[in-house]
């Protein structure tokens, strides 16, 4: 697995991760947070954690996300630390503001296969251009890219094994019917952010 952010100058980086941002930001919170659509990963980790042992993801999410992110200084360099921070920071921000605007979008409960669709590319799409800016917007994508080069296999791979193992383990208390729609997203960003990742040079 290599991403080939070495071809982009910095100012080029810099507007893939805040375009990456923006729309990873829009698609949370206008189709996952209005459809409750469950995640693997970091994410899903944490709210498993909560329904088992009772621990606040305030508390896991941040111990989840500094183990990635020190697993991918190992593995990745000072140089990912960096943008990956930047990401995660713009993410924040972006986050924030549609937060403060109310949804843009209508909701999509109704319909939940759309929104897993939707969901997954947004998520895709807003992650693919951060990763392919050298950054990263939480520690599921900091384990996905240690994952990859530690396996030597694609991202998209490395993304699907942490988010199918968390996903599985997630069905102990969640409905399969809302697993299941959680695996269509979880299938479509993965694909997405591989071909985004690896292609976003041309676009």
């Amino acid at each position: 697995m290599k991403i080939r952010n070495q071809k982009n100058p910095p100012g080029r980086r810099v507007l893939l991760l805040i375009c990456g941002a923006a729309i990873l930001a829009f698609g949370l919170h206008n189709v996952h947070s209005q459809s409750h659509i469950t995640e693997g990963g970091v994410l899903g980790m944490t709210l498993l954690l909560q329904h088992w042992l009772g621990l606040s993801p305030s508390i896991s999410a941040p111990v989840l996300d500094i183990t990635c992110y020190l697993l991918g200084l190992r593995f990745l360099g000072a140089g990912f630390l960096k943008w990956a921070l930047a990401g995660s920071a713009a993410f924040s921000v972006f986050y924030r503001v549609y937060e403060t605007s109310g949804y843009l979008l209508p909701g999509l409960g109704g319909s939940p296969l759309l929104a897993a669709v939707l969901g997954g590319l947004f998520v895709g799409i807003g992650v693919g251009l951060i990763v392919r800016a050298g950054g990263a917007s939480g520690g599921d994508d900091a384990l996905a890219l240690v994952i990859a080069k530690a396996a030597k296999c694609p991202l998209s791979r490395a993304y699907l094994a942490t988010d199918l193992t968390v996903l599985t383990l997630s069905a102990s208390y969640i409905p399969l019917h809302k697993i299941a729609c959680s695996l269509v997203t979880v299938t479509i960003s993965s694909f997405c952010i591989e071909r985004i990742s690896q292609k976003a040079e041309t676009l």
